[in-house]
């Protein structure tokens, strides 16, 4: 393969094909079934699909043979084949359905508009998940362009993953014959910590969500009145979540929610935390005097990767303040999102839950990789000449579904490609930091400082496992000024 001619051709179809088509897909509110039940109704996942072939189509992928399937009742799925020099296979995922617009915006940003803030494009959905098609395809395309010999390739792209991928199983059976015994399964939902290394996600955790409501009244009253008398369903509400939780330090309680941590996932967090130093809690947008629960920043990758977790991410039968008179209200409900760790939560239970009668979808920690992988990772050149640092494991703090294709045809191995930065959760800062424009260079930090190979080598001695490399990644040092913001403007479409 010819770097040079491989980084001018990913620098223009990025910047000129696939930026845009991020653009327009923003704009589509086609929120995941689960936030939208009038999702078919509406429309908006049609148009998205409708979107992604087009361009798919497009490309002129040699041998590409694409299809949307439409299971009754389900979502989409749009399944491709791109026939290889082998009768090997591998299984490239994505998904295209959104999140909803929740809250928290920036003042000028929006879920459904696209803002372009120097390399950064804001909006729904570009970074989850709507580059891994794109990615995927032009992928395939430049291997075919540089002759490069490649295995076959089967890219599916859902749109019930951010719902759980309920619908995606049902998918995976039907097209079983067709799918065949993947060899390796690339999922292009993950996240990583910097543009400097390969990161490989090793584990992932599970979800368990579900509403705790709590009712004492048919009705509001005076609180003068039933003060005293009346329990505060809020009060009641606490009294469970500390059954739950450990309010002091935010520890989850039940055994059953907790996992012995491997010995050699402590020693790839501490490497990664090496890696990533103070940009581990420093991509949060904390307000002034708040911080992360540690300073350990080993800790903290354990913390969002191995153990267990609970956020309240919406409420009930809270009035505003504006509206909040001296009434004992008559019933609260929470909703709650446990983060499981991974293996504690068996994929045959998705649908059922698990014994608090929850929706739930299994996390999985992946083996310790095989000497191919190794190979597939190791360090090398790079594109500008420069030795690349040392592959660096990461792990996914939220459940992935596509796990669930893993399982269901035995593939051999299941590797998460990341998204090439890291994107915040936060929604005003949801934006695929990856998209930059021709010629803006490599990196958007500085380069890391790390251990020798030999040396992670010998601390990763009898776990046929890759290491990190210490230093400062993007991310760790301070932030430049951010230019100024533009709105991104429809722009009619030319060609296919």
């Amino acid at each position: 393969m010819n770097p040079t001619a491989s980084q001018r051709y990913l620098d223009s179809i990025w910047g000129d094909s696939i930026v845009p088509e991020l653009i327009e897909y923003i704009r589509i509110p086609n929120k995941s079934p689960l936030f939208d039940a009038d999702w078919a109704q509406h429309g908006h996942m049609d148009a998205a699909v409708a979107q992604f072939e087009k361009w798919a189509r497009g490309l002129n992928v040699r041998g590409l043979q694409l299809e949307v399937v439409r299971l009754p009742g389900r979502t989409p799925l749009m399944y491709m084949e791109i026939p290889g020099n082998s009768d090997r296979t591998v299984l490239l995922y994505g998904h295209l359905d959104k999140q909803p617009e929740m809250s928290g915006w920036r003042e000028g940003l929006g879920p459904w508009l696209p803002v372009m803030e120097g390399d950064r494009l804001y909006g729904r959905g570009g970074a989850d998940d709507g580059y891994a098609i794109f990615a995927s395809l032009s992928a395939i395309k430049l291997l075919q362009e540089q002759g490069v010999p490649h295995a076959r390739c089967v890219v599916i792209i859902e749109a019930c993953e951010e719902s759980g991928s309920f619908d995606l199983p049902h998918y995976i059976e039907t097209l079983s014959g067709r799918i065949g015994q993947p060899e390796l399964v690339i999922c292009l939902d993950s996240g990583c910590g910097n543009y400097e290394q390969l990161w490989v996600t090793t584990s992932l955790r599970g979800l368990v969500g579900g509403v705790l409501r709590v009712e004492v009244l048919q009705e509001g009253v005076h609180s003068g009145d039933a003060g005293g008398i009346v329990p505060g369903c809020f009060r009641i509400l606490r009294q469970l979540l500390s059954r739950l939780e450990d309010e002091t330090g935010g520890r989850i309680l039940p055994s059953i929610f907790n996992t012995a941590i491997p010995s050699y996932r402590v020693e790839q967090a501490q490497l990664a935390a090496q890696v990533l130093g103070e940009a581990t809690h420093g991509k949060f947008p904390f307000v002034e005097g708040a911080g992360p629960t540690t300073s350990d920043p080993a800790e903290l990758i354990l913390n969002r990767t191995w153990r267990p977790a609970l956020a309240i991410t919406g409420s009930d039968g809270l009035p505003s303040l504006s509206l909040a008179g001296n009434v004992a209200l008559p019933a609260n409900s929470l909703k709650l999102s446990l983060r499981m760790p991974p293996n504690t939560l068996p994929m045959s239970n998705r649908r059922s839950g698990n014994c608090l009668g929850c929706a739930g979808a299994g996390g999985l920690a992946h083996p310790v990789a095989g000497d191919w992988i190794a190979v597939l990772v190791r360090p090398r050149r790079g594109i500008h000449g420069r030795r690349r640092h040392d592959p660096v494991h990461g792990h996914a703090g939220r459940e992935i579904p596509p796990c669930a294709v893993r399982d269901h045809r035995r593939a051999g191995t299941a590797f998460q490609c990341p998204w090439p930065q890291r994107v915040p959760a936060h929604p005003d800062r949801q934006a695929p930091d990856r998209l930059r424009r021709p010629g803006a260079g490599r990196s958007l930090g500085t380069r890391p400082r790390g251990l020798s190979q030999r040396n992670a080598r010998r601390q990763h001695e009898g776990h046929n496992d890759w290491t990190g490399r210490d230093g400062h990644p993007h991310g760790s040092q301070p932030r430049p000024v951010r230019p100024a913001r533009r709105r991104v403007e429809p722009q009619p479409r030319q060609g296919g």
